[in-house]
């Protein structure tokens, strides 16, 4: 601009009119382009969704012959997407057409004038050609800006809701001055605890009371939707009481290192999950510095020794992601070893039984007795026959305890605890 200047001040005044120009037109267009592309991220989404689903529901689909059903879902989804795309597409096209018209008229209007200032013996020829080649590099430049203007209105909705994720406050939030040293060892205890999802209108945990001791085995029952694996989900942090305490070692577990808690604390979940890597990876994942033998001993405990011992490259052997290439009951075993390989204070298990027979169920409880002797176990299951010899057993009633004690304890006084062991077991099996 500064040299444009130099050469002819008087036909300057075409670049005061053909940059405002070319501005507002970029500025019109990328106005226009802003919602579309919000719209389009969106529809994106939802044929990522669409066929994530029909991917991971593929056996359901083939099984109820819906595949005619899914076709057309994807085929909506994917038309919106369509539609939407040659839309903002149409209106990137007309950018460069746009940027092109108003240099190729700044360019005749600079001939125009400079034609005349030639004739009136106020310019050279010479000049003109070099207020050409510097105008030329201004327009340039400003179409360069345009082509990364043509990026910025989807790189501002991506950020945005990439903010909206790193933005979102978690509702479990580490402690300010944490706890780093427990004086007890595996002792825990939950007061009055209640939990409210955020904007349910009921809770599903009501003051619930509980305590588990080293040694000991307490086990919680109780029907669909009572609240156990939200019960059991309070004590690692997976989210914090909205009433009540949950103590460990006699600190409030809010008040703990993360860290801390961690080795102290393990949960073997209701749906195991798997990494991808290898069968060593995986148990490893909670104790890096674990020995091989370590492994194999965990693994005998969790009766998966067997079928790790029969694949072909034993601890080394490949898991693919989420463990898909094992059955449901192997995914079981090997989370229960990589928890006994943690070797925590208490352990958690939330219906991690679920997917063995009743003979694997029997040997790995028996097994999980002797190794967990000295800790404090928590055990969340449907089977009766899986809890009846806990020495303690809570049960739950929509989100309320309704009973504890022994099995033959609850068998007697307990209408609820009944009424769920006789559904499974004949009146003799129960007794």
């Amino acid at each position: 601009i500064i040299m444009a200047l130099g050469q002819d001040v008087p036909l300057s005044a075409v670049l005061l009119a053909v940059v405002p120009v070319l501005g507002i037109s970029v500025s019109l267009i990328v106005k226009k382009m802003r919602p579309l592309f919000r719209t389009m991220q969106e529809r994106l989404d939802t044929v990522n969704r669409v066929l994530r689903e029909q991917i991971t529901g593929n056996r359901v689909i083939r099984a109820f012959v819906r595949d005619g059903y899914e076709e057309k879902r994807f085929r909506g989804a994917n038309t919106e997407l369509t539609d939407v795309s040659v839309a903002t597409g149409r209106l990137m096209a007309l950018m460069f057409p746009t940027v092109m018209t108003v240099v190729n008229l700044s360019s005749v209007a600079v001939v125009w004038f400079g034609a005349h200032r030639i004739d009136s013996g106020g310019m050279q020829i010479g000049a003109l050609t070099a207020f050409l080649a510097y105008l030329m590099q201004i327009v340039m430049a400003v179409m360069m800006a345009t082509f990364m203007f043509m990026m910025v209105p989807r790189a501002e909705v991506c950020a945005e809701r990439i903010e909206e994720v790193l933005g979102t406050e978690s509702s479990v939030v580490p402690p300010v001055s944490p706890v780093t040293e427990l004086r007890r060892h595996g002792h825990l205890e939950v007061r009055g605890a209640e939990f409210r999802y955020p904007g349910a209108e009921e809770p599903v945990l009501r003051t619930v009371d509980l305590v588990a001791r080293p040694g000991e085995t307490t086990a919680i029952i109780g029907s669909t939707g009572s609240g156990k694996s939200t019960l059991l989900g309070l004590v690692p942090r997976l989210f914090d009481v909205t009433d009540g305490e949950v103590l460990v070692d006699g600190e409030d577990v809010r008040t703990l290192d993360p860290v801390l808690l961690a080795k102290t604390v393990s949960l073997v979940p209701q749906k195991p999950y798997l990494f991808s890597g290898t069968v060593s990876t995986n148990l490893r994942y909670g104790n890096p510095d674990a020995t091989d033998e370590e492994l194999w001993h965990a693994l005998e405990v969790a009766q998966a020794k067997g079928f790790v011992e029969g694949l072909e490259h034993g601890l080394e052997a490949p898991i693919a992601q989420g463990g898909t290439n094992v059955s449901g009951g192997q995914r079981q075993r090997l989370a229960i070893a990589r928890t006994l390989v943690q070797r925590p204070e208490i352990y958690l298990f939330d219906d991690s039984f679920s997917a063995l027979d009743y003979a694997t169920d029997a040997a790995l409880r028996a097994a999980l007795a002797r190794e967990t002797a000295g800790a404090t176990v928590v055990i969340v299951a449907q089977r009766v026959s899986t809890i009846r010899d806990a020495d303690r057993i809570l049960v739950l009633d929509e989100g309320r305890v309704v009973g504890s004690g022994t099995h033959h304890e609850l068998m007697d006084g307990n209408e609820t605890y009944r009424e769920i062991v006789l559904s499974q077991l004949t009146e003799a099996e129960a007794a």
